[in-house]
């Protein structure tokens, strides 16, 4: 069951992942540069220091932050330019903006993924293999597979051998990220089956199939998300 009573301290996290991200860019830390311990940090941005281990999960889940245990917290990776083109973060209510996200999914990915069914190449569908097994495998041991997942729906993007499609590439991430912490990762069952139904199509070349199955992954999520919007309507 959603909790409710964390949906607060969620939103606040977000807003500390952003900040981090922020000072990052701002003080120029290159990858492979430590962060300031989380007792400064947490100063700096003035909440506790479970709210910033928080923020600092979801940044390792998204491969910015690398925690080395006995050592502290190091950049992983470039923030990108386009981590946020649509400048999304600043919009304060998650779960409409989420609901809104999943209609954009729903008219663009089952088609992206009828695309790839008909243009992946064999090393493609290779990857695509890969990448299904590694979220699936991160799910089955509650591991963070955020990285993972938002990786997948941008794989089947640039198999669709399209250049526009691929420009919407940071939109899919955006979505996938924010339905993944909206949710709470309660949605691990129907991911695994329809990451692998999405999967198997597209390596059959079934167009039909790749655009059902991807059809039906975003269905889930929205029915999910609608769930979590209602609920919180009652609540308030």
């Amino acid at each position: 069951m959603y909790e409710f009573a964390d949906y607060k301290e969620r939103l606040l996290t977000e807003q500390i992942e952003d900040q981090i991200l922020d000072y990052i860019a701002k003080e120029k830390i290159e990858p492979g540069k430590k962060l300031p311990n989380e007792f400064v940090l947490a100063e700096k941005f003035g909440v506790g220091r479970s709210t910033l281990r928080e923020a600092v999960k979801l940044l390792v889940a998204r491969g910015v932050l690398e925690v080395r245990h006995g050592s502290g917290t190091y950049v992983a990776s470039p923030i990108p330019l386009d981590d946020d083109p649509l400048h999304l973060r600043g919009i304060d209510d998650k779960i409409s903006l989420a609901m809104d996200l999943v209609d954009v999914r729903l008219i663009l990915e089952p088609e992206i993924a009828a695309l790839a069914a008909l243009n992946a190449t064999e090393e493609d569908i290779e990857k695509l293999i890969r990448l299904c097994n590694i979220v699936e495998e991160k799910m089955i041991r509650d591991e963070p597979y955020i990285k993972e997942d938002i990786e997948f729906h941008s794989y089947v993007a640039r198999c669709s051998k399209n250049l526009v499609m691929e420009q919407l590439i940071p939109i899919i991430d955006t979505a996938v990220l924010l339905f993944v912490n909206v949710t709470h990762k309660t949605l691990k069952t129907e991911t695994i089956k329809t990451h692998r139904a999405i999967t198997h199509a597209i390596q059959n070349r079934d167009s039909i199939g790749a655009k059902t199955a991807m059809l039906m992954h975003i269905i889930y999520n929205r029915d999910k998300i609608k769930e979590i919007k209602d609920m919180s309507n009652l609540r308030t």
